[in-house]
């Protein structure tokens, strides 16, 4: 009998510390349903991915996009990819879709099989280009054109800040480890040099070499500094984050004029956010949905 009384409490204790942690546990750590559920197929209008292509000043640039499930219109982020472009964070436009919206990549002229020459200026010609697709066919593809949003990696955050001061229909950016491409070019350490000898090998890229490629910078500086496009920004929502704090000094005062709502933040991780894709995707949600 004694045995039996020491087993049912043994079993009792079992079932209430075993059972209870694992429920509130369950739940506090579920995941998101755009992170761990699938699009449900609508055979109406069901979600794809187009394969397009647009025309920016004359030469073809090689595209596509992950269109929402859904016969609305729907809002769009446009990904602005870096130089030259490895990191293309497809899986972010995955889950941004499964979120209601269409994801559009497109490859810069002159990179990645796109036509035309590539250049600093022509990238921030593209996005021009880009914009105007999206009005263009607005409808075929099912876009909300007043609902665009850009995101932009390395190279491609400079692209979009420089990009976005001439798009008034642009009001959301989130600019992920950008690349201040005047700094490197007016520094008198070896970056330059180092960027130029790496800009060199890069065949993805139409360019004549990596000289060419930043010699406009210095001769064109305010077309390129960072430091002084704060004002033009004041009325887009922005968020940044980056992986150590070199752009501080010219982010923050982009923060100080803004009006619209601006986030800025250093995470630990390195340039492409290897270690924080999850983290990052719902960072990337939660600013698009507000």
């Amino acid at each position: 009998m004694l045995m039996f009384r020491l087993s049912l409490r043994f079993l009792l204790l079992a079932v209430l510390v075993g059972s209870t942690p694992v429920r509130s546990m369950g739940q506090a750590g579920a995941a998101p349903k755009y992170l761990a559920v699938d699009l449900e197929h609508n055979p109406k209008a069901p979600a794809g991915c187009e394969e397009l292509t647009i025309l920016s000043h004359g030469s073809r640039m090689a595209a596509f996009m992950y269109t929402a499930s859904g016969p609305q219109p729907h809002p769009t982020l446009i990904l602005l990819h870096g130089f030259p472009g490895n990191e293309r964070n497809l899986d972010l436009a995955q889950s941004v879709r499964r979120t209601g919206w269409n994801v559009l990549y497109f490859d810069y002229r002159g990179s990645w099989g796109s036509e035309g020459d590539f250049s600093f200026r022509n990238c921030v010609e593209d996005v021009a280009s880009a914009v105007a697709f999206c009005k263009q066919q607005a409808k075929s593809l099912r876009i909300d054109t007043t609902r665009l949003a850009l995101f932009g990696h390395s190279m491609g955050g400079w692209v979009a800040l420089k990009a976005l001061a001439q798009l008034p229909e642009i009001r959301k950016a989130l600019i992920l480890s950008p690349w201040d491409i005047y700094s490197t070019a007016a520094s008198t350490d070896g970056s330059r040099a180092a960027t130029e000898k790496y800009a060199d090998g890069l065949f993805m890229l139409r360019k004549a070499s990596g000289n060419a490629l930043m010699a406009p910078v210095l001769a064109d500086a305010p077309a390129f500094q960072l430091t002084a496009v704060g004002p033009g920004l004041s009325t887009k929502q922005l968020v940044f984050l980056d992986e150590n704090r070199r752009n501080e000094s010219w982010i923050k005062p982009i923060g100080i004029a803004n009006k619209a709502g601006f986030r800025y933040e250093v995470w630990d991780t390195d340039h492409p956010f290897t270690n924080k894709r999850v983290a990052l995707t719902k960072t990337v949600v939660a600013f698009l949905n507000k």
